[in-house]
C-alpha cells in the first residue's frame, strides 16, 4: 500500500528535512511506503551532477524574482520548482516491489526510474497529451512522434478542448506537435533501497522561470506544461489525483489518501517526530520544530 499525503505549498528546505525524517523511518520499517504531493515556492535546485554555470541569472535577478537556490543529493543537473508545478516525492522501499526483470527479484534503480516515467506518461495521456521518453535523457517529453498509451483514458474536458497546435488522434485526443519539450523532470536518490526526491510535472507553471537556468543542462530543448499544451488552466487537484492513481497502477499497489502527517504516524509506536500543523509557518524555525 502507498500512503498519499498532499501537503500544499512547502518551502524546499522543509521538504528536504521531511524527506530525511521519513526515509529514516522507512529504513527502520516504522512506516510504509509514502508518496508526498506538493508545490514549492520558487527555487532552483542543483543535483549531484549539476554545473553552477547552468544557472544563467545573476544573484540580483534571482533575488528580485524571489528564487532561492539549494544543492541536494538527487541525481541530475539544474532544475526549477515553483507554484503550478506538481512535485511528487516517493519514499519507497524498492525491496517491496517485484521486478519485471528476469535477472532480479525486486526493483532496481533503472527500473524504478522507468516506472516513474511511465506514471508521468500515463498522467499526461489522461489529459490528452502524448508524451515519450528520449534515449539518453531522463524525464518525459512532448514531440512529433509522441503517442498516447493505448490503455489511457482521456479526461472529458481534454478531449473536447484540444490544443489547436496539436494533431487529433482517432480518439479525438491531443497529440503533441512541434519540437520536443520537457513537460516533467525526474531526479532521485536511493539509500539502502529507500528512495527520495522524485518527479516534477509542469501543470500551470510560469515557464519564464526556466529562463533563469539551462534546465538539466540541455540547451537544445525547451520546457512546456499541461497548461501550455492545452491552452487552458488545469485544476491541480485533478492532476494530483490522476498522478496518484497512476502511481498505484504502475507500482501495483493500493493507494490510501491521508489527511495529514499525523495520520501517517498515528499507527506507529515511539516515532520521534513532531509534525507542525502548517509546514509553511516553520520556515526559518525548522531546527526547533523538528528537534
Amino acid at each position: 500500500m502507498i500512503s498519499v499525503l498532499q501537503l500544499g505549498t512547502v518551502d524546499y528546505a522543509i521538504a528536504l528535512r521531511l524527506q530525511e525524517k521519513l526515509v529514516t523511518l522507512r529504513k527502520e520499517g516504522r512506516i510504509g511506503d509514502v508518496l508526498l504531493l506538493l508545490e514549492h515556492m520558487p527555487v532552483i535546485t542543483l543535483g549531484r551532477n549539476a554545473k553552477s554555470a547552468n544557472i544563467v541569472a545573476v544573484p540580483e535577478v534571482l533575488a528580485s524574482r524571489g528564487v532561492e537556490v539549494y544543492e541536494c543529493d538527487r541525481g541530475g543537473d539544474v532544475t526549477f520548482h515553483g507554484p503550478g508545478q506538481l512535485v511528487a516525492y516517493p519514499i519507497f522501499d524498492l525491496r517491496g516491489f517485484p521486478s519485471a526483470s528476469t535477472t532480479r527479484k525486486t526493483l532496481g534503480a533503472v527500473e524504478f526510474v522507468r516506472r516513474l516515467e511511465e506514471v508521468l506518461i500515463r498522467t499526461c495521456a489522461e489529459f490528452g497529451i502524448g508524451t515519450k521518453r528520449i534515449d539518453g535523457l531522463t524525464g518525459v517529453w512532448t514531440g512529433e512522434d509522441a503517442r498516447l498509451p493505448a490503455n489511457s483514458s482521456v479526461h472529458a474536458e481534454s478531449s473536447t478542448q484540444p490544443d489547436i497546435r496539436g494533431r487529433l488522434s482517432p480518439r479525438g485526443s491531443v497529440l503533441s506537435a512541434g519540437s520536443e519539450a520537457k513537460i516533467a523532470a525526474l531526479g532521485v536518490h536511493i539509500s539502502r533501497g529507500v528512495t527520495s526526491h522524485g518527479v516534477a510535472l509542469n501543470v500551470n507553471t510560469d515557464l519564464s522561470f526556466f529562463n533563469l537556468i539551462i534546465p538539466c543542462g540541455i540547451t537544445s530543448k525547451p520546457v512546456t506544461s499541461i497548461q501550455k499544451e492545452l491552452t487552458r488552466v488545469v485544476p491541480m487537484q485533478d492532476v494530483a489525483h490522476t498522478l496518484s492513481r497512476n502511481f498505484g497502477m504502475v507500482f501495483e499497489s493500493q493507494i490510501l489518501w491521508l489527511d495529514s502527517l499525523d495520520a501517517l504516524l498515528s499507527t506507529n509506536v515511539d516515532v520521534p517526530m513532531t509534525v507542525p500543523e502548517n509546514l509553511r509557518k516553520i520556515h526559518g524555525e525548522e531546527d526547533s520544530a523538528w528537534a
